[in-house]
């Protein structure tokens, strides 16, 4: 890279920065700085989503994984994309939503009791940490790979663009975050689109990328065993590493994974939460699902071109700088190059403004220091920020281990974030009793822990590889969750304690606690198994608030914050939701085109 490719990186990236920071100011509540109010428009929670679930690591461990192992990943970026997004929206952010909570794992006390709270806030803290140890990862392959720096040079790039994102979220919280996001999605598009359109015109199109892939046979260094090159086009092509596993297994692993992203991290509901309406947040979820889609898909490729090309290209995760070094030329690097690095700071400051929100709130308030003013959470949430930041650090050591970034990612996700998924679920559409939540995450959890064990650290022989590989724990993730769950719900003593468990303290017109998963109080309006709104509809879309008591013990500055959020808005329509404005339509549209692509082009 020259001063001009240079000047488009740093200027680009200085000038969005310098916008973060400009709009932190004025940021003095807590409400405003961990859901900015619920004030946000879906085409800005949209975007933000995209920008998030689109960080530097996504290009990079995309394109080595397809390089190496084929087209599987594109389950992940279609339907499961489409169903995770759908989970969340339709189904678990609604519950939160409506509860005037302001985490996920703030649901999980008001649904199983404090442990849960307390263990879902820990997961989801491990969680988007290790994430974030990707994303370092990836600018710094870039950074030495396309930019020619130097290793050390680099890493204090790396930190300084910490820094600086951490800055503005720690001042301006989801707001400024938000604000960001929508500029950093337009940059990362750019950046994406201009990489695949040199690539592709090198290569000379599709059909040339697929005769040389044939011409290879399984010539081709770094591929996973048992595939020839021509293999990787095809989705039901990879069977694992150990080329025993099902590609159905795959299949739904990675819709599990996707699953996960969208519902257990609080990092992609913080968002959604913070959306001025139901409706907001359904089609904001939709556009962000449908962005990642397309520009996911087309980043997809640069894998099957980039083996096409370079054939004996055995190091997988720096196959993306490499395309970027060979096809482009001066300006066009700089610009793609700019966007893998807001990228990485778009998902800094998202995960940074997430986690601090779940650790100040989940951990700090709850359990610590339970009645100061709002003034000093404020002031810990934006050191917690900074400190979950520097936490994405210690997973370098796991992702150099692996034989490519998702593949550290993979191992590490079903450990416990699977096991959370499943409870969340059984939380939102059940009724059942509260021990369920906490036994559902030891058994699913301590099932993780085990094969965890057996794959990373030492070889336990008397485990089958069938229980414990990195594919089928996903599966295996969600049997043992369920059947802890189950056994907690049959359990003769507890169950009869019931499912009826006060959310929130959204009181209703009786003076009842509005119970999830229970049926809509007259008149109130509900989504399918969500906790309910106390209160009428109203034309304009609105539900009339309620008064917001302590929950389940949950005293001082906890209930007081809970009650700034305000009404609960249904839509921002005068009377109904235009059919064509409807969050369900498009979310169809997506599920065709999903099917397509998987099992009509590339199955």
């Amino acid at each position: 890279m020259n001063a001009l490719d240079w000047l488009i990186v740093l200027g680009l990236n200085g000038a969005i920065i310098a916008y973060g920071l400009r709009r932190a100011h004025g940021t003095s509540t807590s409400g405003e700085w961990f859901l900015s109010s619920r004030t946000l428009s879906w085409w800005a929670v949209g975007l933000s989503l995209f920008a998030t679930n689109m960080d530097n690591s996504e290009f990079v461990s995309a394109t080595g994984t397809i390089a190496s192992e084929g087209l599987h990943f594109l389950s992940a970026h279609t339907f499961g994309g489409l169903i995770g997004v759908t989970i969340a929206t339709f189904v678990i952010v609604p519950a939160i939503y409506r509860a005037g909570l302001y985490t996920n794992s703030e649901y999980l006390e008001h649904r199983f009791g404090p442990g849960t709270r307390v263990l879902g806030a820990l997961i989801q803290i491990q969680y988007r940490t290790s994430v974030l140890g990707l994303m370092i990862w990836a600018v710094h392959l870039t950074l030495v790979g396309v930019g020619g720096l130097r290793p050390g040079l680099s890493w204090a790039l790396i930190v300084a663009l910490v820094v600086l994102s951490g800055a503005y979220t720690a001042a301006g919280g989801l707001r400024a975050v938000v604000a960001t996001d929508v500029l950093q999605s337009v940059l990362v598009m750019a950046g994406g689109l201009a990489v695949c359109v040199a690539v592709w015109r090198t290569v000379g199109g599709w059909d040339a990328m697929v005769a040389q892939l044939e011409s290879l046979g399984t010539a081709a260094d770094g591929l996973a065993p048992g595939l020839a090159a021509a293999d990787l086009v095809h989705v039901g092509a990879f069977r694992g590493r150990d080329g025993t596993t099902s590609p159905v297994v795959i299949f739904v692993a990675w819709i599990l994974i996707s699953c996960g992203w969208w519902t257990v991290s609080h990092t992609s509901t913080q968002r959604m939460m913070g959306a001025r309406s139901l409706w907001d947040m359904k089609m904001a979820g939709v556009l962000g699902a449908g962005v990642s889609l397309v520009v996911l898909v087309f980043t997809d490729m640069l894998g099957l071109f980039g083996r096409a090309q370079f054939p004996d290209f055995a190091r997988p995760d720096e196959m993306y700088p490499h395309l970027i070094s060979t096809y482009l030329g001066v300006g066009a690097k700089g610009l793609v190059v700019a966007g893998v690095v807001s990228a990485a700071v778009s998902t800094f400051d998202s995960m940074g403004s997430s986690m601090s929100a779940v650790f100040t709130r989940d951990i700090y308030a709850r359990f610590i220091s339970r009645d100061r003013d709002d003034a000093h959470y404020l002031r810990v949430g934006r050191i917690a920020t900074v400190a979950i930041l520097a936490l994405g650090f210690a997973y370098l050591p796991l992702i150099l281990r692996a034989p490519t970034m998702l593949a550290a990612f993979r191992s590490a996700t079903s450990v416990f974030v699977t096991p959370l998924l499943i409870v969340y679920l059984v939380g939102v559409v059940t009724r059942t009793n509260r021990r369920v939540g906490m036994t559902g995450l030891a058994t699913g959890g301590l099932y993780g822990i085990i094969g965890f064990a057996d794959r990373e650290v030492v070889d336990l022989a008397w485990l089958p590889d069938w229980l414990t590989g990195q594919w089928e724990a996903f599966l295996w993730a969600v049997a043992f969750t369920a059947a802890g769950c189950a056994l907690a719900a049959l359990h003769p003593r507890w169950r009869r304690t019931g499912g009826g468990v006060a959310v929130a303290g959204r009181a209703s017109a009786a003076g009842h606690a509005s119970v999830a998963g229970s049926a809509s109080v007259a008149g109130s309006a509900s989504v399918a198994g969500s906790a309910l709104v106390a209160g009428h509809a109203s034309p304009s879309g609105h539900a009339s608030p309620l008064g917001m008591a302590s929950p389940l013990g949950t005293d001082g500055w906890l209930a007081k914050s809970s009650g700034e959020l305000g009404p609960i808005r249904l839509h921002p329509f005068k009377e109904r939701v235009p059919l064509l404005a409807s969050p369900a339509l498009y979310t169809g549209v997506l599920a065709v085109i999903s099917a397509w692509l998987v099992f009509g082009v590339f199955w």
